[in-house]
């Protein structure tokens, strides 16, 4: 009886629905697995050959889940989840906790790898040929994929392979006229610009031999030297001129006694160094106040004045007395897709005191980026132009959305077009672009490329040639970190954080204030 009410039931619902599978259905599936695919085949034999077995068990973990979930007719919510949050975690959140890590470290010029490289490198820096020493004619060549040099001896004209490990001998090798291995069995011989596009690593190469090592000198010799410096593991010191050099492990440099340190240094954990720097050093935080109140000031200038003349132009257009719109609209949007960096270029010409078209057309001499007032307005008026058409487009957008009865409604009831716009318009527009404004706002507090194209940060004051009149917070960490001084990438990330956190803090207030400004709209 139950079975036939079941049936009973199942005849009046009718046949199940057979699930449509579409042409766009396939290829997404087909697409998401073959990028998956082309991952695992490319990242998977550099692990293998390096030894990371649990990133190789990792990775193919993950494609064996991809696999199984876009394969299975099951778990379709997360067919569409994974690929945003695979996404969202490779570009944002991995970057961010990569730029924190980074901040509490010493990493740049002379701290990017380990201990042990840093004693590599020193020792294989120091080597000088001593007099009488061999040379050799060099030749290129790689064998397993690992770059060797062919060394001929020009009095025996014997060739030995040379590679980190040591002196090898060569049979059947063919030398030329020049000195230069032409062939060898098992080495493949790098021809002239393949050898050129691989000069540093060239130069980098040390053959280790009993009275020293082997380096190239250019691309055609070798020469065979001594390293003026030494590590000795039992003292953790370099011994040579000037030395001996101890090991200091919290600046990850060689020092001496005298408190000099070499060149060569390795990759440290220096903590809360980096952000103490910022806050105590009088050269950064003197100017940083000034820095950020002029920062806030071309942020809100950029949003807001972009904003503003982009909504005044859409209104203008969505009059419906306005005749002609789509050809001022493709005038309107010129800027928005001319490339942003040859513009911002363009301008920077247009304002050049000696030939700039702007004192050309109107007959004056003004030094428009070499004045502090006049700079900065100079390069907000260049983000005014280059921001406004797309301020135009979404008020165009979010106008049409907003029905016409509200407008009509309010002068019936006797308000003034103002009025009616201020009352009626003006917060519907607000509650629709308040987040792009607030995205606009974060945007332009980190806009390196308006000011590094246009003023480049200037002017700049005799008294301060490191900060200028129209420097952002990141031009000016730009400047401080890989200036004079080198790449100093553990300091930038040090105030990149700090200019994180604050913009993070301004939009979490300003999308409070937004959700408030919902809720009485709603």
């Amino acid at each position: 009886m139950a079975h036939d009410a079941h049936a009973a039931a199942d005849t009046r619902r009718g046949p199940r629905p057979r699930r449509e599978v579409t042409t766009a259905f396939v290829v997404s599936r087909v697409a998401v697995l073959a990028v998956a695919a082309a991952l695992l085949l490319y990242a998977a034999p550099p692990l293998a050959a390096d030894g990371s077995w649990v990133s190789l068990a990792l990775l193919c973990a993950a494609s064996a889940g991809i696999a199984f979930l876009y394969l299975t007719r099951r778990f379709v919510p997360a067919k569409y989840l994974i690929p945003g949050t695979v996404c969202l975690l490779a570009f944002q959140v991995f970057p961010v906790l990569y730029t924190v890590s980074t901040a509490f470290t010493n990493f740049g010029d002379g701290h990017r790898g380990d201990k042990q490289a840093a004693v590599t490198a020193i020792e294989t820096g120091s080597v000088r040929q001593a007099p009488g020493s061999p040379e050799y004619a060099l030749t290129a060549a790689v064998r397993d994929g690992e770059l060797v040099f062919l060394l001929v001896d020009p009095k025996t004209k014997q060739v030995q392979a040379g590679s980190g490990r040591g002196l090898a001998p060569v049979t059947g090798a063919q030398v030329g006229i020049t000195g230069k291995v032409l062939r060898a069995p098992g080495f493949t011989v790098l021809k002239a610009p393949e050898a050129a596009a691989r000069g540093q690593e060239i130069s980098k190469l040390a053959v280790p031999t009993r009275g020293g090592v082997i380096k190239a000198n250019g691309l055609s010799r070798a020469v065979e030297g001594r390293a003026s410096l030494v590590y000795d593991a039992a003292c953790d010191c370099v011994n040579g001129e000037n030395g001996p050099w101890r090991a200091d492990g919290a600046r990850g440099y060689f020092v001496n006694a005298r408190g000099d340190h070499l060149a060569q240094g390795w990759q440290v954990n220096v903590g809360f160094g980096n952000f103490t720097r910022v806050l105590t050093d009088p050269t950064i935080s003197g100017y940083f106040l000034g820095v950020f109140g002029w920062n806030l000031v071309f942020a809100l200038a950029s949003a807001g004045g972009t904003f503003v003349l982009g909504m005044a132009v859409a209104l203008a257009l969505h009059h419906p007395r306005m005749r002609g719109t789509k050809i001022y609209r493709i005038a309107l949007i010129l800027p928005y897709a001319m490339p942003s960096f040859a513009m911002l270029l363009v301008w920077r010409d247009m304002f050049n005191r000696d030939f700039g078209l702007i004192n050309q057309l109107f007959g004056t001499n003004v030094d428009w980026l070499g004045q502090t007032g006049t700079a900065r307005a100079a390069v907000i008026l260049v983000n005014l132009w280059l921001g406004f058409p797309y301020m135009f487009l979404v008020t165009t957008g979010a106008l049409q959305a907003i029905p016409r009865e509200l407008t009509e409604a309010a002068a019936i009831d006797g308000a003034s077009p103002w009025h009616g716009f201020r009352k009626v318009t003006l917060p519907l527009l607000l509650v629709a672009l308040t987040p792009l404004l607030i995205s606009s706002f974060a945007f332009n507090f980190n806009n390196f490329n308006a000011i590094q194209l246009t003023s480049e940060g200037g002017p700049f004051p005799a008294e301060s040639p490191q900060v200028g009149a129209t420097d952002l917070l990141i031009t000016y960490t730009f400047r401080l970190a890989f200036g004079a001084g080198g790449a100093q990438f553990g300091f930038a990330a040090a105030i990149s954080v700090f200019i994180f956190a604050l913009v993070a803090v301004i939009s979490a207030v300003a999308f409070r204030r937004t959700r408030k400004q919902e809720e009485v709209y709603a």
